[in-house]
């Protein structure tokens, strides 16, 4: 099960690490985006410590603080990309329940630096 959320977790680093270059490309190139800059500023911010996790997590928790990150870049991302693309939430609190998610994640992980995985 650590090897499969290991490989998920590289995958979504890879995804979020291209969303983030693409969205700031795409945000320099427009003056109308209101989202971009910041779709693109928490993808390539999390990209790198989703990276870090599947290559170097060693265990259940850093697994778990992966896992609850990707889930709340999807919710957080996900919201801002559908007001930029569709003028629409994708639910409503999405973004704070994406938000509330990635710090979550965070704590996690510095919960992990306490416990053996």
């Amino acid at each position: 099960m650590i090897e499969t959320t290991k490989r998920v977790l590289l995958a979504a680093a890879g995804l979020l690490g291209a969303l983030g270059v693409m969205s700031a490309a795409m945000a320099s190139h427009s003056m109308e985006a209101r989202n971009l800059a910041a779709i693109s500023a928490m993808a390539l911010a999390h990209a790198p410590v989703l990276l870090a996790l599947a290559l170097a997590g060693r265990g259940r928790v850093h697994m778990v603080a992966g896992a609850v990150l990707v889930v709340g870049c999807t919710l957080f991302i996900g919201d801002l990309a559908m007001r930029e693309w569709q003028a629409v939430a994708l639910f409503p609190g999405a973004a704070p329940l994406g938000g509330g998610a990635l710090l979550l994640g965070w704590i996690v992980i510095a919960i992990s630096a306490l416990v053996r995985n």
